[in-house]
């Protein structure tokens, strides 16, 4: 007879609570304070605190499953960046979202450069797996220069307004 250990050996309420707080938190990126809002209105009692420590205690698993779970890239790409201050200096936020509005990669880099684009390819080529098929961004030469060396075949647009997709979920960083 094999007994399956509980990795959540040791706690005082059941494995179903906790798998759903920690849950909650990674697949839809809320607060711990909403998750224990969620949890309180189906009756269970727990303090954002307790739900902050589950989450770096239990997260390894819980983005495995979420990533096999998923699903498909889309095969269009909106690319676009975005200037944020850190620490009273100026840097670029990059980010990519694919046709369905699922956020891809992001990346905080000083430049904004064809050596920057670069950088944030290579990792997002490397993090999905594939190439798209069509890549929308807007006119900053450094994506054009960056895609013709990493990825001659992808189709490019830089219409206007096209990117508009990529650049709205921007609005909460600003």
């Amino acid at each position: 007879m094999n007994k399956q250990i509980s990795v959540y050996k040791r706690h005082r309420l059941p494995d179903a609570v906790i798998s759903r707080a920690v849950w909650l938190y990674y697949r839809f990126s809320l607060s711990f304070r909403e998750v224990e809002e969620l949890l309180a209105a189906r009756g269970v009692v727990v303090s954002y605190e307790t739900i902050r420590q589950w989450c770096f205690k239990f997260p390894s698993s819980y983005a495995k499953k979420l990533r096999k779970s998923a699903g498909k890239l889309g095969d269009t790409w909106y690319l676009d960046e975005v200037f944020i201050n850190i620490r009273g200096e100026q840097h670029y936020l990059w980010r990519a979202v694919d046709q369905d509005g699922d956020e891809l990669d992001i990346l905080v880099q000083r430049r904004r450069n064809k050596q920057a684009a670069l950088r944030f390819f290579r990792k997002l080529f490397r993090k999905t797996g594939i190439r798209p098929h069509k890549i929308v961004t807007d006119k900053l030469r450094s994506y054009r220069a960056a895609l013709k060396e990493l990825s001659p075949g992808t189709r490019h647009v830089t219409d206007r307004y096209e990117n508009n997709r990529a650049e709205l979920p921007h609005q909460p960083t600003r």
